[in-house]
């Protein structure tokens, strides 16, 4: 199981149903992943709770004032039975520089952003706007 797409799936579906947070298990990319979410303001918290294979992230969902959800979408762009490469020219930008895409590149996870600065490819995982 992909468990990169498991955890977006589990992001997706606790916004549509307005939850605070989500719980997912561990792994190294959500957790990065994560990292990455926070730091764009796309999220408003998250921890690693229990140990060895009970391991979760919980994520704390972000809503605005008028309680809709800070992310507006959320799409996995390299699959596990399509995996794409991308150079730092191919880099593609998220609703014209608006959204964000991140990046698994030989420097770590990081925005579209930043692998277009650090000159750096990757394997585009997901956009979020």
């Amino acid at each position: 199981m992909d468990t990169f797409a498991n955890f977006l799936t589990r992001i997706r579906n606790g916004l549509r149903i307005r939850q605070r947070e989500i719980s997912a298990p561990y792994a190294r990319l959500n957790y990065e992943m994560a990292r990455v979410l926070l730091e764009e303001g796309f999220i408003s918290n998250f921890q690693v709770d229990g140990e060895g294979h009970s391991k979760r992230i919980i994520v704390s969902l972000k809503y605005d004032e008028d309680g809709e959800s800070v992310i507006r979408g959320i799409e996995l762009l390299s699959r596990q039975s399509r995996r794409l490469h991308v150079g730092a020219d191919e880099i593609p930008k998220v609703i014209g520089g608006l959204g964000v895409a991140i990046l698994t590149t030989s420097k770590g996870v990081m925005t579209d952003r930043d692998a277009r600065s650090k000159r750096v490819g990757g394997e585009p995982l997901c956009k979020v706007w």
